[in-house]
């Protein structure tokens, strides 16, 4: 009979230690900061330019560092796959999933689904129109309403004494994204105390090189007198650079350059004295990323809005940053 109990005691006191671990596990995940059973699904607008290219691999690079399992999709900028890949997030269920919206709208559906799921939702890059922020825990990222406004103040102390009509033409980013809603709005806001800062051609350039430089061959055509283009990023600069210099006009100079993003071949333009003025973009967000899930998984508040640091560069400026930059 005492064998018997002794036995007993042996397999309750193992069973308890089993339970111990096993909760010792789960808690450490919450609270240790462990991060080796952590999964995150990302998914990523595409790859339509230099400083997507440059995002993308500083996601990748910073999940592998932190050692967190990454599920990776790209949309090929479709909002259909992007939905397409958080479901499969959610039936997955990942600890976390994070991404850069295609466009603002259109969005609560899905994220509701993640939340009832409970798997918390951090935005990238970009951010949503949704009425209701407890979709997402937070959004990390630039601030393209400023990134218009110091685009548009620049060119309004270059102009602040003109005294004829300066013609604009602007190369949007995808229709109804958050950068080309806001880099356009703050734009505008920039130069409206100026009646002779005229816009008088806009269309989207897609954020392509290719596009970008189709769209400027049209402005080309249809505007005999441009004096300023404004891209809201680099690579539909490069392509505009290349329709402006088969029309046998020196871009920076018979037409002045404004871009958004400061990506090493936009740097590398202004170097050249081809885009006068780049507001920087910081694609490098990994980091940044990698920490609020670490700080979701275990139970931390995050701010609701996370900005990201970033300057601007003349031509001068670009020329003698361009040897250090890592994107």
């Amino acid at each position: 009979m005492k064998r018997k109990t002794k036995m007993w005691g042996l397999l309750t006191l193992t069973l308890l230690m089993l339970v111990a671990t096993a909760c010792g596990k789960s808690e450490d995940k919450k609270t240790s900061g462990s991060t080796s059973d952590i999964s995150l699904g990302f998914a990523q607008v595409g790859a339509e330019s230099g400083w997507r290219t440059a995002n993308t691999n500083s996601v990748k690079d910073s999940a592998a560092e932190a050692g967190f399992d990454l599920k990776f999709s790209d949309a090929q900028q479709k909002q259909e796959n992007q939905i397409k890949a958080i479901r499969t997030f959610i039936q997955q269920k990942v600890d976390v999933i994070a991404f850069s919206p295609v466009v603002e709208s259109g969005w609560d559906t899905v994220l509701k689904e993640a939340k009832d799921a409970g798997i918390p939702v951090i935005l990238t890059d970009r951010a949503v129109d949704s009425a209701d922020t407890s979709l997402y825990v937070t959004f990390i990222g630039s601030d393209f309403v400023e990134e218009g406004k110091k685009a548009g103040q620049w060119l309004a102390d270059q102009y602040k004494d003109a005294s004829a009509d300066v013609n604009i033409v602007e190369l949007q980013g995808t229709t109804g994204s958050a950068p080309a809603i806001d880099r356009k709005s703050g734009f505008e806001e920039a130069i409206k105390g100026n009646s002779h800062l005229k816009i008088i051609a806009s269309q989207t350039g897609d954020f392509t090189r290719a596009k970008g430089k189709e769209v400027m061959q049209a402005f080309l055509k249809a505007n005999p007198k441009i004096d300023v283009l404004y891209a809201h990023n680099d690579d539909m600069a490069l392509g505009a650079i290349q329709a402006i210099e088969a029309a046998g006009l020196k871009p920076g100079v018979d037409i002045k350059i404004i871009s958004v993003d400061a990506v090493k071949d936009g740097m590398t333009a202004a170097s050249e004295g081809k885009i006068n003025f780049i507001v920087e973009c910081n694609p490098l967000l990994g980091p940044q990323l990698m920490d609020a899930v670490r700080d979701v998984v275990a139970g931390k508040t995050l701010e609701k809005r996370i900005v990201t640091k970033e300057g601007t560069f003349t031509s001068e400026e670009a020329k003698a940053a361009l040897p250090d930059r890592k994107y």
